[in-house]
C-alpha cells in the first residue's frame, strides 16, 4: 500500500513538474524577447528548425533554442518555416517571430528599373543601392535589361541583379515572340527589341504604344525613315544622359542635330539602327511584335502627353504646326 501511495505521488509529482515546465515554456515563449535592437535575420533556403534556432539564439534573438525547437513540434509548424530575410524588432517574443516565419513574413527590399531607361542609368541605379555589394566592370548590352521591380536580400551582388534583368529581358523577349502573328513583320528578336526601345521612348501612354509601333511598321515597309528624334539624341549621348531637369542633352534638341552623323540617326539613314537605345518594358515589346494595323505614317505631340496621327505629309505638317504654338504658348 505504501509502494503504490509512493507510486501515487510520484506520478502527481511528475505531474506537476510537467505542467510546471510547460508553463515556464509557454511563459518564456510569449514573453518579451531578449533581441535590444531591430536587426535582419536570414533563414536560408533548406534550413530545418534546429538550425535556425540555434542561429537564432546564438545571435541573441530569443533565450532559448530549446522551448523555441519545443513549439514548432507542439504547433506542428517544424515543416512550415519559410526562407527569406526578416525583420525583427527589438523585445520580439518567439511566439511573435514564429507567427513570422510561419506566415512567410519577410522584409523586401527591392528597387525598381522605370520603362525606358539606358543601361548606364540602370547601373547608376544599382550603384547607388547600398545594400548591394560588388561593382559592375562593365555597362551592359542596351536593350538587355527588362525594367521591373527586383527583389534583394543582404549580401546579393550588382552583378546577379544584372543578370536576373538579363534573364528577365530573354524571358520576356521570347513569351512575346512566340505569340507573334504570322505575318509579323520584323525578322529577328534583336529586331523587336531595337523597334521596342524606339516605342518605348516615343510615347509615356500606355494606350498608344501599338499604333506607334505601326507608324513605324508603315514606315519601314514603305522604306521610309523612322525619323525619330530619341534615336538622335541616343547617336550624341551613347547612352550616358543628362539627369538635371533639362532633358537628356541637358538642352533642346536642335535642327542642326538631325544632321549628326551616326547610323544611330534615322533621320540620316532608313531602317532600324543598329541597336537599341534604350531597355524597352514588355508592353513595348509586345507592341513591337505585334503592332496596330492602320494606314498611319507621321505622329506629332499633341501637348497633353500623347500624340496625333496623320495618314498624309500636309495632314503631319498642319498637326506639327499646331505644336510648335503649343509649345511657344508654353514659353518653350
Amino acid at each position: 500500500m505504501r509502494i503504490f501511495s509512493l507510486l501515487i505521488s510520484l506520478v502527481m509529482l511528475g505531474v506537476v513538474l510537467g505542467a510546471g515546465a510547460f508553463l515556464y515554456g509557454y511563459q518564456q515563449y510569449s514573453a518579451k524577447g531578449p533581441l535590444t535592437q531591430e536587426m535582419f535575420f536570414v533563414v536560408e533556403k533548406g534550413q530545418g528548425v534546429s538550425t535556425i534556432a540555434d542561429n537564432l539564439e546564438k545571435q541573441n534573438v530569443i533565450s532559448n533554442a530549446m522551448i523555441f525547437k519545443a513549439a514548432t513540434r507542439i504547433g506542428n509548424k517544424h515543416t512550415g518555416l519559410k526562407a527569406g530575410e526578416y525583420q525583427f524588432m527589438a523585445g520580439i517574443s518567439m511566439k511573435d517571430l514564429m507567427d513570422k516565419l510561419e506566415s512567410g513574413d519577410i522584409y523586401r527590399r527591392q528597387f525598381t528599373i522605370p520603362e525606358g531607361l539606358t543601361s548606364w542609368q540602370v547601373v547608376q541605379i544599382l550603384n547607388g543601392i547600398e545594400d548591394l555589394e560588388g561593382e559592375i566592370k562593365e555597362i551592359p548590352p542596351e536593350g538587355s535589361l527588362l525594367p521591373e521591380t527586383y527583389q534583394y536580400r543582404l549580401g546579393d551582388t550588382r552583378a546577379q541583379k544584372i543578370k536576373q534583368m538579363q534573364d528577365a529581358m530573354n524571358e520576356a523577349v521570347e513569351e512575346a515572340w512566340e505569340k507573334r502573328p504570322e505575318d509579323a513583320p520584323l525578322l529577328s528578336k534583336a529586331e523587336a527589341i531595337i523597334l521596342a526601345s524606339i516605342i518605348e521612348k516615343e510615347t509615356g501612354k500606355p494606350e498608344e504604344r501599338g499604333e506607334v509601333a505601326g507608324v513605324f511598321h508603315n514606315r519601314l515597309v514603305n522604306g521610309m525613315p523612322l525619323q525619330t528624334d530619341p534615336t538622335v539624341i541616343y547617336a550624341i549621348t551613347k547612352g550616358k544622359i543628362q539627369d538635371k531637369g533639362m532633358g537628356p542633352l541637358g538642352r533642346r534638341l536642335l535642327r542642326k542635330d538631325l544632321n549628326f552623323e551616326s547610323p544611330y540617326n534615322t533621320y540620316k539613314y532608313a531602317g532600324l539602327p543598329p541597336g537599341p537605345i534604350a531597355n524597352p518594358g514588355k508592353a513595348s515589346i509586345e507592341a513591337a511584335i505585334n503592332p496596330d494595323q492602320h494606314d498611319y505614317l507621321y505622329f506629332v505631340a499633341d501637348g497633353t502627353g500623347g500624340h496625333v496621327f496623320s495618314k498624309t505629309l500636309d495632314e503631319h505638317n498642319k498637326n506639327a504646326a499646331k505644336w510648335r504654338q503649343i509649345r511657344k504658348s508654353q514659353g518653350n
